[in-house]
Order: structure tokens, then C-alpha cells, then sequence
């Protein structure tokens, strides 16, 4: 059984300026207190042949091979379904308070 008392819950409300009800108390503390067991117990299954892991699967990075094709829009293509154009380029709504 952890060390966790209802003085140290009221304490860690205190710094972090959380206001709680006796029950409240009485709850987190038998909470923290399996927390802490159990953390304890997976601490305790490790031993130094344990690798580290952030992952059970390995990962890797899926990349496809840049290639440049002639497949390129023109200007006036790229502006044909554009709402708003002014022949080269898109005309949007001013943003960050600017005036249009």
C-alpha cells in the first residue's frame, strides 16, 4: 500500500489551487493510492533486460518518391474555378482586421 495520505492530497490541491470536499479528499486518496500500486507494480515486472519503448510495433515513415512529371496546371487553369480572380492570381477576403 502506497504512502499516499488525505494531508497530502490537501496539500497537492493546495499547490494547485483546487478546492475539494472532505469525500473528495477521501476518494483521491484511495485513487492515488492504486495509482501508485500499480505504477509500483509495473516498476517492479522491468528488469534491466527490458528495452525501452514508446511503441509495441516498430514504426517507420512510408515515403514516395518525388517525381516531377509535365502533369502541371497553367495559371489560367488553376483560376478557372476560383471565385474570385484578378487574371493571375486568387482574391480572398482580407483577414486580421485589415480593411478590403
Amino acid at each position: 500500500m502506497s504512502d499516499i495520505s488525505e494531508e497530502s492530497v490537501r496539500h497537492l490541491a493546495g499547490l494547485a489551487r483546487i478546492a475539494l470536499t472532505d469525500a473528495e479528499v477521501t476518494a483521491l486518496t484511495a485513487e492515488l493510492s492504486q495509482i501508485v500500486d500499480v505504477v509500483a507494480q509495473v516498476t517492479s515486472a522491468v528488469d534491466a533486460d527490458t528495452p525501452a519503448t514508446s511503441h509495441p510495433i516498430p514504426l517507420s515513415n512510408v515515403y514516395r518518391e518525388d517525381v516531377v512529371t509535365d502533369d502541371v496546371l497553367t495559371p489560367e487553369q488553376a483560376l478557372a474555378s476560383a471565385p474570385e480572380h484578378d487574371g493571375s492570381r486568387f482574391k480572398v477576403s482580407a483577414i486580421l482586421g485589415e480593411e478590403q
